[in-house]
C-alpha cells in the first residue's frame, strides 16, 4: 500500500513540474516575440530618421534660401497606410538668414563656412493600435547643406 501512495505522489509531482516548465517556456516564447517585434520597429525608426535627415538636407539644398527658410518637414511612411510619422524641425546658424527669429539659433557666426549650418531634430513616432504603445525615436544632427 505504501508503494502505491509513493508512486501516486511522485506522478503528481512530475505532472506539476512539467506544467511549470511548460508555463515558463510559453512565457519566454511570448516575450521573445514581443522583443523581436520591438527591435524591428526600433531599427526601422532609426533607418527612417537617418533617411529623413538626408531628405531634409536635399530639400534645403534645392530651396531658394534668399526668400525664406524651410522650418518644418512632416512625412508619413508608408504612403498607403500610415505606420510611422516623421517630423523634422530645422534650426539655423548664420548671419542675415531670412528665417523666423525662433528658428535662428545663433546669428553671430564668425566664419563664412559656418553660415547656413542647420540643426535638424528628427522625431520618428510609431503608434501600435493593438497595444496602444508609442515607439518614439529622436535624432539630432548638425549639418552643413
Amino acid at each position: 500500500m505504501m508503494r502505491n501512495g509513493f508512486t501516486l505522489l511522485s506522478a503528481i509531482f512530475l505532472m506539476v513540474l512539467i506544467a511549470i516548465l511548460m508555463m515558463l517556456a510559453f512565457s519566454l516564447s511570448s516575450q521573445t516575440t514581443k522583443q523581436t517585434s520591438d527591435l524591428y520597429l526600433r531599427e526601422q525608426a532609426q533607418l527612417l530618421a537617418k533617411s529623413s535627415t538626408e531628405l531634409a538636407l536635399l530639400a534645403i539644398s534645392g530651396h531658394d534660401n534668399s526668400k525664406d527658410c524651410i522650418e518644418q518637414i512632416n512625412l508619413q511612411y508608408p504612403h498607403g497606410g500610415t505606420v510611422f510619422d516623421i517630423n523634422m524641425s530645422l534650426f539655423y546658424f548664420g548671419n542675415n538668414l531670412p528665417c523666423s527669429p525662433n528658428r535662428i539659433l545663433d546669428n553671430a557666426v564668425a566664419t563664412a563656412e559656418s553660415n547656413g549650418t542647420v540643426l535638424i531634430d528628427t522625431i520618428v513616432t510609431y503608434r501600435d493600435i493593438d497595444t496602444n504603445e508609442t515607439v518614439r525615436y529622436h535624432r539630432r544632427t548638425i549639418q552643413k547643406p
